[in-house]
């Protein structure tokens, strides 16, 4: 088949997808958008039948500007339209697109007679609603019937669906697509976030391989609450533990916790998106990791750096809801999940005291979580599912008329 995968955060489970995909005879452009910023995988085309291309080079989000951000994100979405349009796959796939994207891409598909399955990793609409009931911002009520309306006919537009959890489900059933969704819960690539050495390249060049740190790498938005980092800094301080929070993020985060750091005298390192390569490196320089998830949005959203966590081999705390699936992950692999508020500080302040003062119950976490990483996140039976998604997809396309110039796949390649 020649598969077009979207992916507009960059991350890496997808681009590992794509190699998969390539590797078992497909031709794949796979997308992302580069005015996103986030950690980004490995985007770099190294197997036969792979391209690697983006959306929004000369593109800088203004993502607390909202008229204007809508404006940039449907242009985005004309710019993967366009994109698509010259690629003419068989069959697309696109995740992590904000709805406008979504929406222009969708109605750009409908009209090449392209088939598409969208793996849907956040519901945004659901979101949305739960900041207006919050009274985030004064637009959001609007914003969630708008965006709802747009998420709700970009869904009916796909010809399959991939959610990453059964709570998902719920939605679907409200749109009328439950029928065509397959849950595949998300994973890392074990291959390439490895555990490492707490002593390594990475740590000694900023100093970090004599300090005991908290860890955090990756985004931080509206779903998370980044005063508590700083808040769980303050309550081991206050324990007689010394400790240096360290973050890796741009964005508006950064402020908040600069802020909050110097008004409670917490020891902070920021530092920007690193290089994948460095990751596990990273990853590996934290003595305990540690997720945020504001309690509301349990149900639509799963953090992937949670994944990424245990590939690295280090204990984790999670600050968030008890019924993600990310929360139950963690919890099998031995670590420890609190609620996502400033009362359960202190309990989660104990539990990190307690893995920074004993060794062998640090590394006990350690293993647990790379050996659940290791039975849980294997990319075989995962690349099968969505290689036989797509093939039907595209199967039953051409069989309906299908895409102008195509030739149908045999959906058992």
């Amino acid at each position: 088949m020649r598969i077009f995968v979207h992916d507009y955060s960059g991350h890496p489970f997808q681009a590992q997808l794509s190699r998969e995909l390539a590797r078992r005879g497909h031709a794949v452009v796979h997308s992302t958008c580069a005015a996103y910023l986030s950690g980004k995988g490995d985007l770099g085309a190294d197997v036969a039948g792979l391209r690697f291309t983006t959306i929004g080079e000369r593109t800088v989000l203004r993502k607390q500007a909202y008229a204007h951000r809508l404006l940039q994100e449907t242009r985005l979405g004309v710019e993967l339209g366009r994109q698509v349009a010259r690629a003419r796959p068989e069959v697309a796939l696109l995740s992590n697109l904000p709805v406008p994207v979504l929406a222009v891409t969708a109605a750009v598909l409908k009209r090449l007679r392209i088939p598409w399955v969208l793996w849907h990793q956040d519901i945004t609409a659901v979101a949305l609603q739960r900041f207006a009931a919050a009274d985030v911002a004064g637009a959001m009520g609007v914003a969630a019937k708008v965006f709802g309306a747009g998420e709700k006919w970009a869904a009916r537009q796909a010809a399959a669906i991939v959610v990453i959890a059964d709570s998902f489900l719920q939605v679907h059933r409200r749109w009328g697509t439950a029928d065509k969704v397959t849950v595949i819960p998300n994973w890392a690539p074990l291959d390439e976030i490895v555990p490492v050495s707490r002593a390594n390249a990475w740590s000694d060049e900023h100093r970090l391989s004599e300090v005991k740190t908290l860890l955090y790498a990756g985004t931080l938005g509206l779903k998370h609450n980044p005063v508590l980092l700083v808040g769980l800094a303050e309550r081991l301080r206050q324990r007689g533990e010394r400790v240096r929070l360290v973050v890796v993020n741009e964005g508006p985060a950064v402020p908040v916790l600069k802020e909050a750091a110097a008004a409670r005298g917490v020891e902070l390192t920021l530092l920007p998106f690193q290089p994948y390569r460095r990751l596990p490196e990273v990853l590996g320089t934290g003595d305990v990791l540690v997720v945020l998830l504001e309690g509301d949005a349990g149900m639509f959203s799963v953090p992937s750096k949670t994944l990424s966590y245990l590939c690295a081999g280090r204990p984790v705390l999670g600050l968030m809801p008890a019924d993600n699936l990310a929360a139950q992950l963690l919890r099998q692999a031995g670590s420890a999940v609190f609620p996502p508020d400033e009362s359960s500080l202190e309990g989660a302040a104990a539990w990190v005291r307690d893995v920074l003062s004993d060794p062998e119950l640090a590394a006990s976490l350690g293993k647990q979580s790379r050996v659940l990483a290791e039975r849980e996140f294997a990319l075989e039976a995962s690349a099968s599912r969505f290689e036989h998604i797509l093939g039907t997809a595209a199967t039953t396309s051409g069989r309906r008329g299908g895409a102008p110039g195509t030739t149908p796949p045999d959906a058992a390649r």
